[in-house]
């Protein structure tokens, strides 16, 4: 233990502090609020648990250069070039997106307080249409998927379908998975009380494991949970039964009470997020 406290006094007894000027201050701001920036963006996309998993190897690193483990250093310094060109492919997705969609900004939407947006909760009355809504077509096994958006954004899945902004209801959900109807093929998608698209496409699970009696609705409900934290509704075409996935979980054969619980415990975890960034540092809202 003394060995290891005095590397830490040597590691600091070495930091060389140079004078602050005011040029200086003005670029440690400008570089904490692009930090802060990527922050944020990075806890609303698919990054926030690669990035989380990139933190661990480098406490790891760290570790091992304190305790001075020859043989992992050795091993780090040789990959560190194929690690930094991996990152890169590794983010790639994100990475264009985010350039994207800086590319579609103004110059005063650049700045973080004017580019947040607040977790849109969806009410009671949105969980009883729902409902309803799954009841009606489960008892004529009209198969439908619905997504409700929570924290992260699923834009790239919006822009696959059709645009819409229409109050949710039950007669419109049902509308929409009618049999033969242009939009009942694929997901509805859902923002807080309104519905922001239909025939939206999603991604397929790849869980070997999915019992084979499940087809696209499932793969795809549980497709979408694994690449964001929106929750998704899947009323099977075959059977009739009632699904829902969350956070790579899929749930199967739910009774309509168990949905209303569900939905309710989804829309109380929003709610807390909400609550959680009142006092967010640029403008005191949830994000989004």
């Amino acid at each position: 233990m003394s060995a290891f406290l005095q590397q830490i006094a040597n590691f600091f007894s070495g930091l060389y502090l140079p004078r602050l000027h005011a040029n200086d201050v003005v670029e440690i701001l400008i570089l904490a609020a692009l930090l802060y920036m990527f922050m944020e963006w990075v806890q609303r996309t698919r990054a926030y648990t690669l990035l989380k998993g990139f933190v661990i190897v480098i406490i790891f690193i760290a570790f091992a250069w304190l305790f001075q483990l020859a043989t992992i250093l050795w091993l780090v310094s040789r990959l560190a070039s194929i690690a930094l060109l991996s990152l890169i492919i590794i983010f790639q997705p994100e990475l264009r997106k985010a350039l994207e969609s800086l590319g579609r900004r103004t110059f005063t939407s650049i700045l973080p307080f004017e580019s947040s947006r607040e977790v849109l909760r969806y009410s009671d009355f949105t969980i009883n249409e729902i409902i309803r809504a799954v009841n009606e077509m489960a008892e004529v096994r009209t198969g439908a998927l619905i997504v409700i958006e929570q924290n992260i954004f699923l834009t790239e899945y919006i822009n696959t379908g059709i645009a819409m902004d229409s109050l949710v209801s039950s007669q419109l959900l049902v509308n929409i998975f009618e049999h033969n109807t242009p939009l009942h093929d694929g997901a509805v998608i859902m923002r807080g009380d309104r519905i922001v698209a239909a025939t939206c496409y999603l991604p397929l699970s790849e869980n070997v494991s999915i019992n084979k009696k499940y087809g696209t609705r499932h793969r795809a409900a549980l497709g979408i949970s694994e690449e964001s934290d929106a929750f998704t509704i899947v009323v099977s075409e075959e059977t009739g039964r009632v699904s829902y996935s969350y956070m790579g979980h899929l749930e199967t054969g739910v009774t309509p009470s168990e949905l209303r619980e569900q939905l309710h415990l989804v829309q109380k975890d929003t709610m807390h997020d909400r609550e959680e960034n009142k006092f967010h540092i640029w403008k005191g809202q949830a994000r989004s």
